[in-house]
């Protein structure tokens, strides 16, 4: 019995299974894909959970580890198989001085990037959704801006504080440099105490995250696609 000329031969069928089998373990390693459509080759990745920094996130827990983001990122960057990173946002915040550093990272990038929320990108997930070029938010996302907080043992002592209001003004800084939203709105935002029940600050929809400035446009995995295929486009015309 003949099989038919189109179908795939045994060899041909291990080949992809085990390519599929590669992006699969790609994806649950790195929450990342790359993708290629048309000859546009774009990296995705997904921040997810808990962004883990200096200290491992409780078991049970999502975590986005920033030790394995940051090299990811300089790849990027560096590959030139890659032409443009989304950045796709779920996130509940996490280590401070983690999510800043991976936010840098992307805002410093020379390629393309767009930032996708979906879900949430709330407390150090609101520079993170900031950092990219261009900034997209779904309207049932939100976004949680609040004070920095620690949680264990607190040393009650100036330096402590001071080091509070310092890293809440990198945090501010960077924020209002890479987005529309002043820093005094951001602060104001930061200190509302009719907001949150257990706590002080403000938490945005789409549609009010784009209002205030924070976000630059409301839209989902169709617009974000567009926005970032579009800056390709105008950063290749101008390397010609």
């Amino acid at each position: 019995m003949f099989e038919p000329k189109d179908s795939p031969s045994a060899s041909e069928t291990e080949k992809q299974n085990k390519e599929t089998e590669k992006i699969l373990d790609n994806i649950e390693k790195s929450s990342s894909i790359a993708v290629k459509n048309n000859g546009v080759s774009i990296y995705c990745l997904s921040i997810i959970g808990q962004v883990e920094g200096h200290y491992i996130a409780p078991d049970g827990h999502k975590a986005t580890k920033y030790e394995q983001i940051i090299p990811l990122l300089v790849s990027v960057e560096e590959n030139i198989d890659f032409q443009g990173l989304l950045v796709i946002l779920n996130t509940m915040g996490g280590d401070v001085e983690a999510g800043l550093a991976l936010a840098e990272l992307i805002a410093s990038m020379k390629k393309p990037t767009v930032t996708l929320v979906l879900g949430g990108g709330h407390s150090i997930g609101v520079p993170l959704a900031v950092a990219g070029k261009r900034s997209f938010i779904v309207p049932s996302a939100t976004m949680t801006v609040h004070p920095v907080r620690i949680s264990g043992t607190v040393i009650g002592a100036p330096q402590t504080y001071r080091y509070f209001r310092d890293m809440q003004d990198r945090i501010l800084t960077f924020v209002s440099r890479h987005s529309h939203a002043s820093k005094d709105e951001l602060a104001a935002m930061m200190m509302r105490p009719d907001e949150i029940a257990n706590d002080v600050g403000t938490i945005l929809d789409g549609e009010e995250a784009v209002r205030v400035g924070l976000i630059d446009e409301v839209g989902g995995l169709d617009q974000a696609l567009a926005c970032l295929k579009k800056m390709i486009s105008e950063a290749e015309a101008q390397n010609i």
